[in-house]
């Protein structure tokens, strides 16, 4: 085996784990967003708990997965798409971290109507069919980031405009009801702040999607029409 080849099998080890390392990322991700909803639909404070432990874990894997990106690139000095795709996984880390973020913030605000009583008349059923469209969204996208599928990763942007319509669905009937009983008006607030957490954990799977076209492809398409994207990709 000559050097050259002995450092690029280096390499790609290299590369593999730290792939390993965001699909893993990504599961806790997924895991956070699971218990969320399940906090919301059982009004569950245990679950609201396992949203928080899973949050220490995601941060401190962003961190080792920051290093490791950080020494590759300082010791492999790599060029064209091996730094493209060191680029993918930094910015692929970052979303991930902040859909946990907002699986957090979603806990955290469940956590308040429980302890505020809420009346269970609130439309949280609604709320609860676009978290589990947003957590399918994160799934389909880590499948698309691991298979580098562009065509999956045009299905993702497109079914982010379906949970877009959700959302606004979601926010009228809040309207609806704060208009009806002022009484809702604090409780309907935190739902309303819950949605907005689904809605960024669906723009952040988006992301994800318009990264595996920057890497496949290596076009940009951020603020690109779906049409653009989908006549680009053909």
């Amino acid at each position: 085996m000559t050097e050259k080849h002995h450092l690029s099998s280096q390499f790609d080890s290299e590369l593999n784990e730290v792939s390993a390392r965001v699909m893993e990322l990504g599961g806790l991700v997924e895991s956070q967003i699971r218990q969320a909803i399940y906090a919301l639909s059982h009004f569950s404070l245990e679950a609201v708990e396992q949203v928080a432990a899973l949050e220490v874990r995601v941060n401190g894997l962003e961190v080792e997965i920051d290093h490791e990106l950080a020494t590759i690139i300082a010791r492999r000095q790599p060029t064209a798409r091996d730094l493209r795709l060191l680029m993918a996984f930094s910015k692929a880390t970052a979303n991930l971290e902040r859909m946990g973020d907002e699986a957090t913030k979603m806990s955290r605000m469940v956590r308040s109507i429980i302890e505020s009583g809420v009346p269970r008349a609130l439309p949280t059923m609604d709320l609860r069919v676009a978290a589990d469209l947003a957590s399918g969204l994160l799934r389909k996208a880590l499948d698309a980031f691991a298979r580098l599928d562009t065509k999956a990763a045009l299905d993702i942007l497109k079914e982010d405009d379906v949970l877009d319509h959700e959302f606004d669905g979601f926010v009228r009937k809040l309207i609806t009801y704060m208009m009806e009983d002022p009484r809702t008006i604090s409780t309907s607030l935190d739902l309303l702040f819950l949605a907005k957490a689904v809605e960024r954990i669906g723009d952040h799977s988006k992301n994800l999607a318009e990264l595996i076209i920057y890497l496949v492809k290596g076009m940009d398409v951020r603020h690109t029409s779906l049409e653009q994207i989908e006549s680009a990709l053909l």
